[in-house]
């Protein structure tokens, strides 16, 4: 059963436990935090001994597993058993042993297993062995906070230590810059978030509080950017771009971004002026999720003449990155990624 962890604390309390918990998701936080609460109640429930399983390679023994499942306790005490799969792909042993597990598992009260899994695609979601253990217990995503989701985040986890900021648009301003500072990197703000609670206590924040305390540690991905200047958002982009720059992000790759998106916008206006549809255009391009809301938006009211405008500039760009001078153009690479950025902004906005 597919759950949200903002349900987890409440089935946790009131129980009964489940035979089996399935975190996953890249999201490293918000996964130890389940697992610790999990743990807890396990701990709470009498569940004392503890084993670790870590499947590493294709080699992993999973006889030893199928066993520990089937076993009684050397002490008559109940067990809580890890299966820990860093790569989310168990393989076929692996898949079948999985199945076996579950069954076991729901059978036998002396047990209860909590496995940790990485970020799983639709197919691994429907996986014989993904089904089989949602089957019988819970299975939680631990997906990351995207930026817009970020201010609530925050205010949340502020309010759990008994503080708050500002009230109006004076605080929506700090929760803001707050977001700003530790986008992408939900464990140094859940740092910085205690580091407040240590240093003010309970009680309102200030904006001048939050600026003084809370160090920029925002990590930015590459592929995320794409949505960004889709979305039109110049200063944000370019604030990922400086932070793209300042972790040693190849620029070639930031170009690549940049360039799928305008070669994807002339190709789907292409196929547009001839005569198809937006959805079925964006089908098969493979555009989909938030990108696939940008270009239904775009689409319609980008002129060809400004895609011809943006190819060009993109192909200008593409020589500035490999080493080539063009007169029109920054000799620097990120200054002419900026100038692109820029222009694909504002075309889109």
């Amino acid at each position: 059963m597919q759950w949200r962890l903002d349900q987890l604390g409440a089935h946790l309390s009131k129980g009964p436990l489940k035979p089996v918990y399935t975190l996953h998701g890249d999201e490293a936080l918000l996964q130890q935090e389940a697992g610790d609460a999990v743990r807890a109640a396990a701990r709470q429930a009498g569940y004392t001994e503890r084993q670790v399983h870590t499947v590493t390679g294709a080699h992993f023994d999973w006889s030893s597993l199928l066993g520990a499942a089937s076993e009684m306790s050397l002490f008559g005490d109940r067990q809580l058993i890890e299966i820990r799969i860093p790569s989310g792909k168990p393989g076929k042993d692996g898949s079948q042993a999985l199945q076996q597990y579950a069954q076991a598992a729901a059978g036998n009260d002396g047990l209860l297993t909590l496995i940790t899994l990485p970020r799983l695609d639709k197919q691994q979601q429907s996986s014989a062995w993904f089904t089989a253990l949602d089957g019988v217990g819970l299975s939680l995503r631990c997906d990351p906070i995207e930026r817009q989701a970020l201010p609530g985040w925050i205010a949340q986890r502020l309010a759990t230590q008994g503080q708050q900021v500002e009230p109006g648009e004076l605080g929506q301003r700090t929760l803001a810059f707050f977001a700003d500072r530790v986008e992408g990197n939900l464990l140094a703000a859940h740092q910085e978030i205690i580091k407040l609670g240590l240093l003010h206590g309970p009680g309102t924040l200030t904006a001048e509080h939050i600026e003084a305390a809370v160090v920029d540690v925002a990590r930015f991905n590459v592929f995320k950017l794409s949505e960004t200047v889709l979305s039109g958002q110049i200063d944000r982009t370019l604030r990922m771009l400086d932070g793209l720059e300042a972790e040693g992000e190849a620029a070639v790759l930031v170009h690549w971004t940049l360039s799928e998106d305008i070669l994807t916008l002339q190709r789907a206006r292409k196929a547009m002026d001839a005569g198809k549809p937006v959805p079925m255009v964006l089908r098969e391009l493979r555009v989909w999720g938030p990108r696939e809301r940008h270009f239904e938006r775009i689409l319609p009211r980008i002129k060809p003449a400004m895609v011809s405008r943006l190819l060009a500039s993109a192909a200008a760009v593409d020589g500035v990155v490999k080493g080539l001078r063009h007169p029109q153009w920054p000799a620097d690479p990120w200054e002419a990624i900026r100038r692109l950025a820029v222009q694909l902004g504002r075309a889109a906005a």
